[in-house]
Parts: C-alpha cells; structure tokens; sequence
C-alpha cells in the first residue's frame, strides 16, 4: 500500500439552510524518485503535492455540505489514489459520527433512526458509503477541531467559506 494522504474537508452555510460551500486540501507527499529509484543522499527532499477542491449550492444547510466535501474527497481519491492509506481529518462529528458508527445501524434498519425516523441527508449518505467501499485502500478517520489553527483544516475552512459566499451572488 502507498504512503499515507492526508485530507482535509469542511462546510459551510450563511444561514441553516442558506447558501453554502464546501472545501477540501489533500496533502500527498511523495519521495522523491529519480530513474524508479530513491536517490541515496542526505539533501532528499519529499515533494508535497497540494490539491484544492471546493464547490457550492444556492440553498442547504451546513451539514449537508460537511457530507458533500468528504464525497468530493473520495472522488478523487478513487480516481486518482485508489490503493493508497488516507486519513480524513474532519471537523463535524456528524460526518465522523455517521461514518464510523451510526451508518451500519441505519442501513441494519432500512435507513431510520433509532426513533424510527427517516435518516437526514439519506442520499448523500448513501453516496458516501458506496464510494468508501469502492475505495481499494485503507481509510483513517480523524477528527480535528475547527477554527484551532490548523494551517490545512483552516484552508479548507476558508474554500467552503468562499464558495458559500460566491452563492450569495447567484
């Protein structure tokens, strides 16, 4: 399995439900190879690889865009690093929450609640959790605190900001 991506993801609505944005950073570093071979020095310098993704909806809540950043994460981890060992850094503990213990008793009882009411959010969910079992590598799931200082917790803050922004306009 290859080296570890770390992944960054966050959402954000002006108003619950209003205009919202939702970013993503991917941190990829790689060793440096020259000719299929590590070089043997001293002076190796791990190439990063940063990669920004946002987007944004007129009309949702915060929540909603939380989900869709992770789903816009693993899009493109599917594509582009299928069989790598990624870490999620996420600030909502309803997207890690739901991942990583509330999803299986959901599908387990048809997509309801413990209350027996329908699951918030359904499709997005389902989405999430097809493209989690596509992935052929090995997923981590962290949580990081929000607006702590985090240089790339912060950044993806500040795309789903820009992107709920931009939807004033629209």
């Amino acid at each position: 399995m290859n080296k570890t991506l770390e992944i960054y993801t966050d959402g954000s609505s002006l108003g619950n439900p209003g205009p919202g944005g939702w970013g993503v950073v991917i941190i990829n570093n790689e060793e440096l190879i020259i000719n299929n071979e590590k070089p043997n020095t001293k002076n190796q310098t791990p190439k990063t690889n940063i990669v920004e993704l946002g987007g944004g909806d007129k009309n949702t809540t915060n929540n909603r865009m939380e989900l869709q950043a992770v789903i816009e994460a693993l899009k493109y981890i599917n594509k582009n690093y299928k069989e790598n060992e990624v870490t999620i850094n996420a600030d909502s503990a309803y997207v890690l929450g739901g991942v990583t213990t509330w999803i299986h008793g959901w599908e387990k009882n048809g997509w309801k609640t413990a209350n027996k009411k329908p699951v918030l959010n359904q499709e997005l969910w389902k989405e999430l959790i097809s493209l989690v079992r596509e992935f052929k590598g090995k997923i981590n799931w962290q949580k990081v605190k929000g607006h702590s200082g985090h240089i790339y917790n912060d950044k993806a803050d500040e795309i789903a900001t820009k992107y709920a922004s931009n939807q004033k306009g629209n």
